[in-house]
């Protein structure tokens, strides 16, 4: 049999010095700080995306529930308030002259701009086209 030897702690290449364990401390210290700001990154990059998609969902709700049926449809500004956001809808003429004077048309065409704004100022602009009863004479 082979006798059992013991490895000794004496000897100076036993363990760790002090500086190697600070150094060690040190490079856990700066991948922590760095896993940190990336998560604050982070963090805000979703807080600013939650932002948007409540605006957009808000502008859409303003598309579906404020813009007036065909027939109602007059030119102007309207505004109003969707939970905290705000909106203005205008009415306009499209740009141009699309109906000619005396032609025999029922509907032409009108510019309806909305601007939905959040509370933390945030705004979006959406344009689109709607058809508006001609006027009668």
């Amino acid at each position: 049999m082979y006798p059992v030897r013991c490895a000794s702690t004496d000897r100076s290449d036993a363990g760790f010095t002090l500086l190697e364990v600070l150094i060690a401390l040190a490079v856990v210290a700066a991948s922590i700080a760095a896993i940190g700001s990336a998560m604050s990154t982070n963090l805000r990059g979703v807080k600013a995306l939650e932002s948007h998609v409540a605006l957009m969902r808000s502008a859409q709700a303003v598309l579906a529930t404020a813009i007036p049926r065909r027939k109602e449809l007059v030119p102007g500004t309207v505004s109003g308030q969707v939970g905290d956001f705000r909106w203005q809808l205008d009415i306009g003429p499209v740009g141009g002259d699309w109906v000619a004077k005396d032609a025999n048309v029922a509907w032409i065409p009108e510019l309806v701009r909305i601007k939905v704004r959040s509370p933390s100022g945030t705004t979006v602009d959406l344009e689109t086209v709607r058809l508006m009863q001609r006027p009668r004479r």
